[in-house]
């Protein structure tokens, strides 16, 4: 396959050549290829000129790499979503929102109908918090519930879909 390749190309540059002799003689001059290919040395090379108004237009089109932050509530909103105090509760742990500025508690359910909630962005005392979920959905439910402890990727799986009820409670705790 090479040999074919360079076989092409040097059949390609001998029609080329024979092609723009041709033409040369008829303009009574020889060129190559090579005066076809280079610039012209006189011409010269303007420099960037950088607009600083105009970057009004650009920048509205790049994609914000952080979520701005939600302007100050008193309460719930529209939609729901309650804000975060202005300080933290005093616990032994803390629960961080999500990008979004969400509280970071979420259901699955496996293929086989297993339903479980998990409790992300755990920081501090993963297991004061087991303690603490477990006791107040011992509340609502009248039932202990099972949970695990991840404390490699600091998280709290609870059995079942609990996540309105912890979201609430999480957000009551000023989270």
């Amino acid at each position: 396959m090479a040999a074919s390749f360079t076989l092409g190309s040097t059949v390609l540059r001998r029609a080329l050549h024979g092609a723009l002799s041709l033409q040369c003689r008829a303009q009574g001059a020889h060129a190559g290829l090579r005066f076809l290919c280079s610039a012209a040395p006189e011409e010269k090379k303007t420099g960037i000129i950088e607009s600083t108004e105009e970057y009004v237009f650009v920048e509205r089109l790049i994609p914000l790499s952080r979520v701005p932050a939600p302007p100050k509530h008193a309460g719930p909103t529209p939609s729901g979503w309650i804000p975060a105090a202005d300080s933290p509760p005093p616990l032994p742990y803390m629960i961080r929102r999500s990008r979004m500025h969400n509280i970071p508690v979420y259901t699955d359910l496996t293929s086989s109908n297993r339903r479980t909630t998990l409790v992300r962005k755990v920081e501090g005392d993963i297991w004061a918090l087991e303690k603490d979920v477990k006791q107040y959905l011992k509340e609502v439910t009248g039932t202990e519930l099972p949970t695990q402890v991840n404390e490699v990727t600091n998280t709290l799986t609870v059995k079942g879909h609990f996540d309105k009820e912890l979201k609430e409670w999480l957000a009551g705790k000023g989270f």
